[in-house]
C-alpha cells in the first residue's frame, strides 16, 4: 500500500492514472490536485508520501521552476514527471533537477504501471528511447560526468559490464536478474560496485553517461 499525489491539471488524465495505480497498486491511497500551490500545500500536511506525479504544465509550474520549488519544499518525497513532451532535453534536464523518474502520457497503460513500480522499488526510470538515443552537445553538459574514461569501464568485470548494459535500456534490478539469471542481490551487488568503480553517486549518472557506451567493444576483449 502507497501514498500517492497526483498533480495534474487534466481530469480525464486523474482519472487514467488514478486507474493504472488503483489496478496495479491495489489499496494504495491516491490524493489529486490540479495546480503547483495545492501540491506544495498538499506535502506539508503529508509528509509520508510515497510519490508525486507531476505535470509539466499545470498552472504555476512554469516549467521545470515548479519542479525545482517541490524539490525544495519537499527533498525526501519522490517526484515522478508524467508530462506530453517528449523533448529529451527536457527530459534531461528533468532528471537533473532532481526528478526520479519521467513518464511519457502517451505511454501504454502496462509501461506506466511497470515505471511506477520501478521507481516505487527504488529505481530510476527514463522512456527507453530517450537511454538509447546519443546525447548531442547540449545534452553532455547536463551531466557533471558526461563520458567515461576508457580506463574507468575496463575496470569492469564482464559481469558488471552485462549489469550496465541492461541499465542503459531502463531495465529494473528484477528486470536484470530475469535475463542474466543471476539472483537480484546480485544485481545489487553489482550496481553498488559499478557506481562505485565509475566514480558516479546514483544509477541515473551512470545510465546517462553510459547511454552511448560500445558494449560490444568491451566485451569482446
Amino acid at each position: 500500500m502507497y501514498k500517492i499525489l497526483i498533480a495534474d491539471d487534466h481530469p480525464l488524465f486523474r482519472e487514467a492514472i488514478h486507474n493504472v495505480i488503483s489496478d496495479g497498486f491495489p489499496g494504495s491511497e491516491v490524493m489529486e490536485t490540479a495546480d503547483l500551490d495545492s501540491a506544495l500545500a498538499l506535502t506539508r500536511e503529508h509528509d509520508d508520501l510515497d510519490l508525486i506525479l507531476l505535470d509539466l504544465n499545470m498552472p504555476g509550474m512554469h516549467g521545470l521552476n515548479g519542479l525545482i520549488n517541490l524539490r525544495n519544499e519537499a527533498p525526501t518525497i519522490p517526484v515522478v514527471i508524467v508530462s506530453a513532451e517528449q523533448d529529451k532535453q527536457v527530459v534531461l534536464q528533468a532528471i537533473t533537477y532532481g526528478a526520479v523518474g519521467f513518464i511519457t502520457k502517451s505511454s501504454p497503460r502496462s509501461q506506466m504501471t511497470d515505471a511506477i513500480e520501478q521507481i516505487l522499488n527504488g529505481n530510476v526510470y527514463l522512456p527507453p528511447d530517450i537511454i538509447r538515443t546519443q546525447k548531442s552537445p547540449m545534452g553532455r553538459r547536463l551531466n557533471e560526468n558526461p563520458s567515461f574514461p576508457p580506463e574507468l569501464l575496463q575496470a569492469l568485470t564482464r559481469k558488471q559490464l552485462l549489469v550496465l548494459e541492461r541499465m542503459t535500456k531502463g531495465e529494473s534490478n528484477k528486470q536484470i536478474a530475469y535475463t542474466l539469471d543471476i539472483a537480484e542481490t546480485t544485481v545489487k551487488a553489482h550496481v553498488s560496485a559499478i557506481l562505485r568503480k565509475l566514480n558516479v553517486h546514483n544509477r541515473v549518472q551512470a545510465i546517462l553517461s553510459a547511454g552511448d557506451i560500445d558494449f560490444g567493444a568491451y566485451l569482446r576483449r
